[in-house]
């Protein structure tokens, strides 16, 4: 590992500062779990490494029923999956926070840096897109907000530019008679990357007989993690039916770009995409018409 400066700051406006570098080569801390192992393999040089967890608003874990959930981009995965308010209303991001890594690294490892690693496979990004998740980013020029699905513009590349960083995410509120799941497959049970991720959402009428919308995310069979709005659209107005599923399912596979490596081939990972969102929609329709709702 290289020599580099490492400062930790307290304010979001002095990690701003100090992220913006003046021409130096920079990277924030969060968890630690992807970057310090980046950085020992020398995926890349680093002249300052800004450590984030000390900021109060990237801490921030807040769950209610009036204002959805804010998770700080510096909270670790245990927090979010050890939350009762949280397991009941987002299960689906339970689902895939308690998949990251091993205990250890769920107690270190954040969604935040989860999400802004931008590995194809990783595994809260698809959770994340499917209950709609924004992204507010500071920097030099002030603030903005980004769609997950908009955040990864390449495997390990995102929209952050020079000085920005990821402050929160923000998770609206779930509808009543709305449910949502994320599973992936993998060899092992656990520290192992997903050869195929996906998650599913659904909004069933009151009846809960009839999807009125639904939206479809894969991770690792493209460059970025995907939404594939077409499955998802194909359900809206449908019965919630094998029929309507399968139909889902042939148009997330037909959504997936997938390549081969020594995971798994292209064919596989193609394959595994339709069974994964049968299996992930299954679920989504069961919790929806459980009626654990807000």
């Amino acid at each position: 590992m290289q020599d580099f400066e490492y400062v930790a700051p307290t304010t979001l406006e002095e990690a701003v500062r100090l992220l913006d570098g003046n021409g130096l080569k920079v990277k924030a801390l969060a968890g630690g779990t992807d970057i310090l192992v980046q950085l020992r393999a020398n995926r890349f040089q680093v002249d300052r490494l800004v450590d984030i967890k000390g900021i109060p608003e990237l801490n921030q874990l807040s769950c209610s029923e009036a204002d959805g959930l804010t998770l700080g981009a510096a909270v670790p995965c245990y927090r979010v999956y050890e939350d009762e308010r949280i397991a009941r209303l987002y299960p689906a991001l339970v689902d895939a926070t308690s998949l990251i890594g091993s205990i250890q690294v769920q107690s270190r490892g954040t969604v935040g840096g989860n999400l802004c690693n931008a590995a194809p496979s990783g595994d809260s990004i698809p959770a994340l897109i499917i209950l709609g998740a924004t992204c507010e980013i500071a920097g030099p020029k002030g603030r903005r907000t980004v769609q997950v699905e908009r955040f990864c513009t390449g495997p390990g590349r995102n929209v952050l530019e020079p000085g920005e960083m990821l402050v929160s995410l923000k998770l609206p509120l779930p509808k009543a008679n709305s449910g949502a799941h994320f599973l992936r497959f993998t060899p092992r049970k656990e520290m192992d990357i997903a050869v195929v991720g996906v998650g599913a959402s659904v909004l069933l009428d009151d009846a809960r007989q009839r999807i009125l919308s639904a939206r479809i995310a894969l991770g690792a069979v493209a460059p970025t993690p995907l939404l594939a709005r077409e499955a998802g659209d194909l359900l809206a107005g449908r019965e919630a039916s094998e029929a309507a599923i399968e139909e889902a399912a042939k148009a997330a596979r037909a959504a997936a770009r997938p390549i081969t490596d020594i995971r798994g081939t292209a064919r596989q990972r193609t394959h595994l995409v339709g069974v994964l969102t049968k299996r992930a929609l299954g679920t989504a329709i069961a919790r929806a018409k459980e009626g654990k709702k807000p």
